[in-house]
């Protein structure tokens, strides 16, 4: 009974931050594991140019999905951690998210016209957008979930979805094997969970009424600058994908995308850690300047024990990995895979200071520097692109995911209160950069060639977790 009232009820800061933090980590293990699985599997069917088509659509409609929510999600995740009375509003922002995607439905459909002359493809995107729509609505509800630090309830939620989606798309992958079948499972199991999600909402919560407020409106005006999120590398990924499928070099895309979809993976703790955090610092914001000081600095030193690591094993097991789950035809993704993931390096640790602009009502600043990379990424594939492939699209987000980081930092710094270089971060990035170098030269070591991936992944992180907190035990007793 202790165990369960632990992980189903709100106690204390300390208790509802590990709570939340294992309901993250267990829900997102699930449904990365699932997916990885189901997309190594699909891309052994279907073969790399068929799943070349699919993430093309998927990429442009995760693009178009921009407008079936346009911060929405993130804006009222911050208003009902605020203030608990904005929940007598969810009816109001609900309709304007289920407004939003029609929008973004009708935006699709006529982009998809435009975007390519292939009927097959231009028919996968109307469906996904329909599937996207369909997120979109989860994540609305997400939002009153979170807001409350009932991560308990999106977990279990996700996990049903996910597993939802898998035992579908599964069953058809093995029985009708095409894109368009395939884009129809993840449809239909999506909206099935969703059907089932409405009702648990309106039984446990508070029923939801489709009309629109003046106050809908009011919320639209101040969300909009939210609508990229805080992890700006999806974007860029995305946009990546899409610029590959404009110049048709749909067998690179399905490379690219092999490669990108490990990549996005390694973002899953940096995802938890952010749906932590963002909720108390909105809180604290309003409440307590000191206990945000305290809780961004907690966040921005995680984002860095994380990304070094992080960068510096996928670099070195990449070949391993790409070898381990699509075979040798996938090769070219080896080299995609370790300049994505430094990447993804560069947005974690962007995001601490990403946060603070949302939180600190910055947002138009955050979104215009998001903006600025975008421009810079599709502006850099243009150029490069016909130069070097599809690992020219690589070095575009390499670029504009830096400037972004570096435009930032600076943004951050003149107009927050927050204290965003001090002696605790330093230390931070002194004791990971360390400890990322041994791991290197452990894990790089030839004894290591032809070790199992399972042991090299372990080994590595068992050497950097070990040293890290010996190296930070000893730096914390001599500032004493």
């Amino acid at each position: 009974m202790k165990i369960i009232r632990l992980l189903f009820t709100n106690i204390g800061i300390k208790q509802t931050l590990l709570k939340n933090t294992f309901w993250l980590v267990l829900a997102e293990a699930v449904i990365k594991i699932l997916s990885l699985v189901l997309i190594i599997y699909m891309v052994r069917v279907l073969g790399v140019t068929q799943y070349g088509k699919f993430t093309f659509a998927f990429s442009f409609v995760s693009i178009m999905a921009i407008f079936s929510d346009l911060g929405v999600v993130d804006f009222s995740t911050r208003g009902l951690a605020r203030n608990k009375n904005n929940e007598e509003r969810f009816s109001g922002i609900f309709t304007l998210e289920a407004l939003l995607c029609v929008f973004m439905l009708g935006v699709s459909v006529v982009g998809s016209f435009f975007i390519t002359p292939d009927s097959e493809i231009r028919k996968i995107i109307w469906i996904l957008s329909i599937f996207f729509i369909s997120n979109s609505l989860f994540g609305i509800i997400f939002s009153f979930l979170r807001a409350r630090q009932n991560m308990e309830y999106e977990a279990l939620i996700r996990i049903a979805q996910s597993l939802a989606n898998t035992l579908v798309v599964f069953f058809v992958i093995l029985y009708l094997p095409s894109i368009g079948n395939v884009s129809y499972g993840y449809l239909i199991s999506n909206l099935i969970i969703l059907f089932f999600l409405l009702l648990l909402f309106r039984a446990r919560f508070q029923p939801i009424h489709l009309h629109l407020e003046k106050h809908s409106l009011d919320v639209l005006k101040m969300s909009w600058p939210m609508s990229l999120g805080f992890v700006a590398s999806w974007t860029y990924l995305s946009i990546n994908s899409v610029m590959l499928g404009y110049f048709n070099l749909i067998t690179e895309n399905g490379w690219y995308n092999a490669a990108s979809r490990i990549a996005l993976v390694a973002i899953i703790p940096a995802t938890l850690i952010l749906k932590t955090f963002y909720p108390m610092l909105s809180n604290f914001y309003v409440s307590s300047a000191e206990k945000l000081q305290k809780s961004w600095d907690y966040l921005a030193q995680s984002m860095l024990w994380l990304a070094l690591p992080m960068v510096t094993g996928m670099i070195v097991i990449a070949p391993k990995i790409i070898y381990a789950f699509y075979g040798p035809g996938f090769s070219p993704s080896i080299l995609a895979l370790q300049l994505l993931i430094i990447v993804i390096g560069i947005s974690f640790i962007t995001i601490p200071y990403s946060v603070i602009l949302v939180v600190a009502d910055q947002q138009k600043k955050n979104f215009s520097l998001i903006v600025v990379g975008a421009v810079m990424t599709i502006g850099l594939n243009v150029i490069l692109v016909p130069w070097f492939g599809f690992y020219g699209s690589i070095i575009s987000a390499l670029i504009a995911s830096s400037a972004v980081f570096f435009g930032t930092v600076a943004v951050a710094h003149y107009t927050t209160a927050i204290r965003i270089v001090n002696k605790n971060l330093l230390l931070a990035t002194v004791i990971s950069a360390f400890s990322s170098a041994v791991m290197y030269g452990l894990i790089h070591n030839q004894f290591m060639d032809h070790a199992p991936l399972v042991i090299i992944c372990f080994t590595g992180a068992l050497v950097y977790c070990l040293l890290s907190l010996v190296l930070y035990r000893i730096s914390y007793v001599r500032s004493k």
